[in-house]
């Protein structure tokens, strides 16, 4: 009956300690905005997170049986954002001096950059790519190439193109050298937009042992059990404790009867 006993509390002890699910990282180095910008998105699909502070910046943290549809909800909308440079970063002073071939490249990169930014800033746009080609005598003698730019937005399915395309041409053709007059050429200027494919999310199945059974019941499945268990294991206890209490009673009741080397008394037959 004690092995039996201790098999019921390992039992119940295991299964209350997997009814608490495993944390795991989903992302670090994150800013406090970033950080609740993914856990607000994350909580509208019903995705429990939460932020843990590091040396390094914030860190998300999801349940280990969430950490898939968490990655594939902030891929659709684009979160956390990319990181990028601003030309006071690119163009920073630290004591070496670049050639100038290395000074266009930078400038070429902070802009795109600096772009991409601004771009990401407008509501429903989810990726902002800009390719930029500054004006450049290719050989001498040669006439100047004059400048363009390629512009690729990923945006929310929801928004409409046509109402903000003409604002991003005129925008984008401002802030590069040389393309003032290319807001309506085609040809120096082009902006494809692209649709994301929103995420559609399916019925989550887990894993109870060897079953399957609907992620929204986990929970439910495992305090079942585990309030079964504990059940079990007090109806045990309280069967045990009656027999041990039946056998020590048992003694006293045999020790009160009369003994039978007693004489017998002849009113008694």
């Amino acid at each position: 009956m004690t092995r039996f006993l201790r098999i019921i509390l390992t039992l119940s002890l295991s299964f209350m300690l997997h009814a608490c699910s495993e944390r795991v990282e989903l992302h670090r180095q994150l800013s406090e905005q970033e950080a609740n910008e993914v856990i607000a998105e994350l909580a509208d699909k019903h995705i429990r997170a939460s932020k843990v502070p590091a040396k390094d910046g914030v860190v998300v943290v999801v349940n280990a049986s969430d950490i898939g549809r968490a990655v594939r909800t902030l891929d659709a909308v684009g979160l956390p954002k990319a990181a990028r440079a601003t030309l006071g970063d690119t163009f920073r002073k630290e004591g070496v001096i670049s050639t100038p071939l290395e000074e266009r490249a930078r400038y070429i990169y902070a802009l795109s950059q600096e772009l991409e930014t601004t771009l990401s800033n407008i509501d429903g746009v989810i990726v902002a790519r800009v390719h930029v080609v500054l004006p450049e005598r290719v050989a001498p003698g040669e006439p100047v190439q004059s400048a363009s730019a390629s512009v690729f937005i990923k945006h929310d399915p929801r928004l409409d193109p046509d109402n903000i395309q003409a604002r991003v041409r005129r925008m984008v053709a401002s802030s590069i050298p040389g393309m003032t007059n290319a807001v309506e050429n085609p040809q120096k200027l082009t902006v494809v937009f692209v649709p994301a494919t929103a995420y559609l999310e399916q019925q989550r199945l887990a894993y109870f042992g060897p079953f399957l059974v609907p992620g929204d019941d986990i929970g439910f499945w495992r305090a079942s059990v585990s309030f079964t268990m504990i059940i079990l294991v007090l109806l045990i206890i309280a069967v045990t404790f009656w027999r041990i209490r039946g056998q020590r009673a048992l003694p006293h009741a045999q020790s009160a009867g009369p003994s039978p080397d007693a004489p017998i008394h002849p009113y008694d037959e």
